[in-house]
């Protein structure tokens, strides 16, 4: 694994506001950020990190590839001189589908990586939260993996990283790290989180990143948060 060594990440857990729009807000503090870190490498965003996480908001927020908040990233990455994984944000298609979708820059902007969550996350737990993407969202189709100056890296979503499957096969396309942009409940975070990327890295003997919002009990979905690498 000596291709990673001498990386230095950031995790940023931001936390979300129902009001709209958010966008702006989250982009700036993300400026913010960036502005006080110093020998950053790599910043990892969380799941829907300028979007409340609510069916609702989805097709309200949605933008197509290249529009406002993809640009906006693209020059931070820039600025800043990082690989940025953009979290996932939603994105819409040509034709009007809805992805949850994240988008990874290098250092001079430019796109080297694209994931559209493949696992919708549908939950209905008695007692406990409901809570169903297949309502707005369609599923992505691709394995994701890009290569950076540190090595390959693999890009999935959230509820993607429960199937050993598709770590696997990121593994098999030579990834050394899997970048999982997430936003567990607080139902399933407390079982699963911390467990299951331990269990990825020892799987697959590689790296696991995972990148949380913080947690907002004012917020329509309440997030486990827990950013661990």
């Amino acid at each position: 694994m000596g291709g990673v060594q001498g990386m230095t990440a950031v995790l940023e857990a931001i936390g979300m506001e129902k009001r709209f729009p958010v966008k702006q807000q989250m982009l700036l503090r993300r400026r913010d950020t960036f502005q006080a870190l110093q020998g950053i490498d790599l910043a990892v965003l969380p799941e829907m990190f300028c979007c409340p996480y609510e069916n609702k908001y989805f097709p309200e927020y949605a933008e197509t590839e290249g529009g406002d908040t993809w640009e906006k990233c693209s020059r931070l990455a820039a600025e800043h001189r990082l690989y940025l994984i953009a979290g996932s944000m939603p994105e819409r298609d040509e034709a009007g589908n809805i992805y949850n979708t994240s988008y990874v820059f290098d250092r001079n902007g430019h796109q080297i990586g694209k994931h559209r969550k493949m696992h919708l996350f549908d939950i209905d737990v008695k007692g406990g939260q409901y809570f169903k993407e297949s309502d707005t969202l369609t599923p992505g189709d691709q394995v994701t993996v890009f290569d950076t100056e540190f090595g390959k890296m693999g890009l999935c979503i959230c509820y993607d990283f429960r199937f050993p499957e598709l770590a696997r096969m990121m593994v098999d396309k030579a990834a050394q790290v899997i970048d999982v942009p997430a936003a567990f409940n607080m139902t399933t975070g407390p079982l699963h989180w911390e467990l299951m990327f331990r269990q990825r890295a020892v799987e697959n003997q590689g790296y696991t990143i995972g990148a949380a919002p913080a947690r907002d009990l004012n917020a329509g979905y309440h997030s486990w948060g827990h950013s661990i690498a």
